[in-house]
């Protein structure tokens, strides 16, 4: 039979081994979603922690410093700030949403917007577009997208008909 005092101390020496492990996985989830917000400089242009490259000494480099902060327990801005001094705003995956980066967020909203008005206004003026006069709408259209009237037409034929009977 396990006695209390024994069965205490087991599930002490349980505790504290799994606390480790705990926090070593929540430190690494950690570096992940910091690095997931960084490019790995080695010219790729990937994401830091999706870095692929055989041998890429950067994402190597770049993920031991990150590391090393996470256990620190340096905050999140510390650790940007901290990027972006050594490699510049280039290290950002996407621009952040203050100060002037914010027009590389809003430019496709712009230019949607100015595109489907600037859509609509050539429709509307094609469907205001009046028709030739004494045209009707079921003659026939040239090549050029220009109908003719049944009158023109007779004379074209029988212009044709004369250039080819000589």
């Amino acid at each position: 039979m396990i006695k209390p005092r024994n069965l205490f101390a087991l599930a002490l020496v349980v505790v504290l081994g799994v606390l480790p492990l705990i926090a070593q996985q929540q430190q690494a989830d950690r570096v992940k979603a910091i690095g997931g917000k960084f490019l790995c400089m080695c010219g790729c242009g990937q994401i830091l922690t999706q870095c692929n490259h055989v041998g890429c000494t950067m994402s190597a480099g770049m993920l031991k410093e990150l590391g090393q902060w996470v256990n620190r327990g340096d905050s999140e801005a510390t650790i940007t700030q901290a990027f972006v001094q050594e490699f510049g705003t280039t290290v950002y995956a996407e621009p952040p949403k203050t100060g002037f980066s914010l027009i590389a967020w809003a430019m496709p909203v712009i230019y949607f917007v100015v595109g489907a008005v600037l859509v609509l206004f050539v429709i509307s003026k094609w469907r205001k577009r009046p028709q030739a006069a004494g045209v009707d709408a079921a003659a026939p259209v040239t090549a050029s997208g220009v109908k003719i009237s049944q009158e023109a037409m007779e004379r074209g034929r029988a212009k044709a008909a004369r250039e080819t009977e000589d």
